[in-house]
């Protein structure tokens, strides 16, 4: 698919500039929150990861992103010359197909679609909640978040503070942190819990990911990447900043690698990211309408 390989370029493209797509900023264009649905539901998996670069290199300030026809139906207008972006739909169909004794069966396919796209900032008409920015929530040095750290006792996982490493250790199913007053933000110190309590869902009593054996090879940098993304969803659904966790640039160039590989890469790790936030949303927020598999990279 061509809007794979659009896609994966853009991102290595940031990636070799040095900036990260994932990882957004509150004060930047349509930092923020998740982007959004003409009807205010957020993108998840993949589009998540594309509209926000798209907002990054193109500094659109608006989180929405509709088809032209939604643009018209809410009495809207793309502007001329405006450039879509590719959003992608995934589902299944159920089809018949032979098995392996000449029996006819029922078998679930699942399918990707893409459809165009435009951010609200190049619509005129719309009404103004459309070009309204996210909510920002200012944390101040030294300042908790009572209600992330609920929401992260809620999922059960043992964190230990103490030391001066962050790291999930999967033989003792235990998440190590440094004491938060460590962390030179608040922001710093979620991302980095956030960062691994999206490795601790990879567990196999959990989602079962491979975790990879040697430190930055090509599986183990993998999932490092998995990780960077779910933490960075998750603060954009607990509306925390996100930090860059600097220590991990030394995977850019293996994260490259396995892009360019195959261009399907991103979004393996993309669903996989999502995939993660459901898991653990379950858990803290269980009334929460979570997503099923199916809609993962919708």
């Amino acid at each position: 698919m061509r809007q794979y390989q659009h896609v994966t370029d853009r991102i290595c493209a940031m990636l070799e500039s040095g900036v990260r797509p994932w990882a957004q900023d509150w004060s930047a264009p349509g930092g923020g929150g998740r982007p959004l649905r003409s009807n205010g539901v957020p993108y998840r998996g993949m589009n998540v990861l594309n509209l926000w670069a798209a907002a990054m290199s193109r500094g659109f300030a608006s989180s929405h992103w509709m088809t032209y026809k939604t643009a018209a139906d809410l009495g809207g207008q793309v502007k001329r010359g405006a450039k879509s972006e590719p959003i992608f739909y995934v589902g299944s169909i159920t089809k018949q197909v032979e098995n392996r004794a000449g029996e006819l069966e029922d078998a679930t396919i699942a399918f990707m679609r893409c459809y165009p796209g435009f951010n609200a900032d190049e619509i005129e008409g719309l009404p103004s909640q459309f070009y309204a920015r996210p909510e920002v929530r200012h944390l101040n040095s030294g300042e908790r978040v009572a209600d992330v750290d609920g929401w992260i006792a809620r999922t059960g996982a043992t964190v230990l503070h103490g030391g001066g490493r962050a790291f999930y250790r999967r033989s003792t199913d235990e998440i190590h942190l440094p004491e938060f007053a460590a962390f030179n933000t608040p922001e710093g110190y979620y991302s980095t819990a956030l960062h691994e309590l999206t490795h601790w869902t990879g567990a196999e009593k959990r989602l079962e990911r491979d975790k990879g054996k040697v430190f930055a090879d090509a599986t183990y940098a993998f999932e490092e990447l998995i990780a960077e993304l779910g933490a960075a969803y998750l603060c954009a659904d607990l509306r925390i900043g996100a930090e860059v966790r600097e220590d991990h640039a030394s995977y850019i160039k293996s994260w490259l690698k396995a892009l360019r590989d195959d261009s399907r890469n991103i979004f393996r790790a993309a669903s996989h990211a999502e995939r993660a936030c459901g898991f653990l949303h379950g858990l803290a927020s269980p009334a929460a309408d979570v997503a099923d598999d199916a809609r993962m990279a919708a």
